[in-house]
C-alpha cells in the first residue's frame, strides 16, 4: 500500500535565493520509490508585504499604548511593562526614529521621561473615531457573513476573538456591537461553550465577493461588446463559476494544465452559504466548494490574509479538508502561503496589485494617513 506525504521545505520556504519553493512529495512503498519534488513559486510582492508592515504595526500599537494611558503620555520605564523586555527596544528605536509622530518629554528634576504623541500626530489621530464609526456596518455586515457560512450559522466565541484583528473587531466587540444588535447576533452558552449566534438570515448578505466580481466584470464585459468567453494563458476565465488566477511570474502553465484548469472553472459548484452537511466531501463540487469558503473567508478579512493557524482553527465550523495546506498549494493561482514573518501566512492573491492592498477599509485608510506622518510611504 503507497502513501504520499507531502510537504514544505522550510529551508526552501525562508530562501531568499530562490524564485520558487520546493514541495516535496514522497513515494513509501516496498520498492522505496525516490522522493520527487514540485515546484512551488515565490510571489516576492506579497513576500515583501510582510516586510512592509513591521514598522508600521509598530508605530500604530504603540499610538494606541499611549491613547490607553490616564494623560495619554508613556512613561518610558513602563514600556517594558507594556510590550516586554526585548520588544521594548524595538519601540525605543521608533520613537526615537520619528519625531515627527512621538515626543520625548520630562526627564527634568523630578518627572520622570515620557513619550507622547506630537501635536500634528493627535489631530491626525482624533480622525480615528471617524474611520471607526464609517467601519461600523461594514463589522456587523462581515460578522454576519462569517456566521452564514458555518455550518450551524454560529461560531465559538474564542475564535471570533482570535481573528478579531483580522477582521478589524475592537477590543470590546461584544458590547459595541455584539450587545448593540441583538437582532443580528446574540451569544448562547451549549455544552458550556459560549458561541456568537446568528439571529436572522438574510438572503441578500449570502452573496460571495467572488460573485460581486463577476457581475462587474460581465458588465464591464456587455458595455465593450465582447461576448466571446475563452480561457486564457494566465488561466481566466469569464464564467459564473470561475475564480481570478494570479499566477506567479516564473509559471508557465503547459497546454494540458490549462485544458484542465478550463474545465475546473467551467465546473459548477454550490454556494459556500449552502450547509456544507447536504454535499459529498469526495464530490468534485464540494471540494470546489470549499476553495469558495476559503476566498470568501479571507475576503471579510480588512486585509484579505490570515495567519495560516488562525484559518486552520475553523476545521469544523467550515468543515475544512483536513490538509488546508495541501488545498492552498494546489490553487496556487488563488492563495498565496508565505513564511515570511513570525508565522506563515496565506493571501488572497487578487485582493493585491504588487505590494497595494487594492480596496481597503476606513481603518486601513485612517491607518495610512496616521503612518504618512513618518515621511514614509507604506502598504499596511
Amino acid at each position: 500500500m503507497k502513501r504520499s506525504i507531502i510537504t514544505l521545505s522550510s529551508s526552501a520556504i525562508r530562501s531568499q535565493k530562490s524564485d520558487f519553493m520546493f514541495v516535496s512529495v514522497r513515494q513509501i512503498s516496498n520498492g522505496g520509490k525516490r522522493s520527487k519534488k514540485k515546484i512551488y513559486h515565490r510571489d516576492y510582492q506579497l513576500d515583501k508585504v510582510m516586510d512592509l508592515q513591521k514598522k508600521p504595526s509598530l508605530i500604530l500599537q504603540l499610538k494606541s499604548i499611549i491613547q490607553s494611558q490616564n494623560q495619554q503620555r508613556l512613561l518610558l520605564r513602563d514600556l517594558e511593562k507594556e510590550v516586554g523586555f526585548v520588544a521594548k527596544w524595538n519601540f525605543m528605536s521608533i520613537i526615537e526614529k520619528y519625531p515627527s509622530i512621538f515626543r520625548v518629554g520630562g526627564g527634568c528634576g523630578k518627572e520622570f521621561p515620557f513619550v507622547t504623541l506630537t501635536g500634528k500626530a493627535e489631530k491626525v489621530a482624533r480622525e480615528e473615531g471617524e474611520a471607526r464609526n464609517l467601519m461600523e456596518p461594514i463589522l456587523v455586515r462581515n460578522l454576519r457573513k462569517l456566521l452564514m457560512l458555518s455550518i450551524d450559522c454560529r461560531v465559538p466565541l474564542e475564535k471570533v476573538e482570535f481573528i478579531g484583528d483580522e477582521l478589524g473587531l475592537p477590543h470590546d466587540f461584544k458590547k459595541s456591537l455584539i450587545f448593540k444588535y441583538p437582532e443580528y447576533f446574540s451569544i448562547k452558552v451549549i455544552n458550556g461553550r459560549a458561541y456568537l449566534n446568528l439571529e436572522n438570515w438574510d438572503s441578500s448578505l449570502a452573496v460571495t465577493a467572488r460573485e460581486e466580481r463577476f457581475a462587474r466584470e460581465r458588465m464591464l464585459q456587455s458595455a465593450g461588446g465582447q461576448n466571446k468567453v475563452r480561457i486564457t494563458k494566465d488561466g481566466n476565465y469569464l464564467g459564473p463559476f470561475a475564480f481570478k488566477m494570479c499566477y506567479a511570474a516564473g509559471f508557465r502553465p503547459n497546454k494540458s494544465y490549462l485544458e484542465e484548469l478550463e474545465k475546473w472553472q467551467k465546473m459548477e459548484f454550490p454556494s459556500p452559504y449552502l450547509n456544507a452537511r447536504r454535499f459529498e466531501v469526495a464530490d468534485p463540487k464540494n471540494r470546489k466548494r470549499v476553495v469558495a469558503v476559503l476566498h470568501e473567508l479571507l475576503s471579510l478579512t480588512m486585509e484579505k490574509r490570515m495567519i495560516s493557524a488562525k484559518l486552520d482553527a475553523f476545521h469544523s465550523e467550515y468543515r475544512l479538508p483536513s490538509k488546508l495546506v495541501l488545498c492552498l498549494i494546489k490553487h496556487h493561482g488563488i492563495f498565496y502561503i508565505t513564511n515570511k514573518g513570525a508565522r506563515s501566512t496565506v493571501f488572497l492573491k487578487e485582493a493585491y496589485d504588487g505590494t497595494n492592498l487594492v480596496d481597503k477599509c476606513p481603518i486601513l485608510m485612517f491607518n495610512d494617513k496616521f503612518v504618512a506622518l513618518s515621511g514614509r510611504h507604506v502598504t499596511l
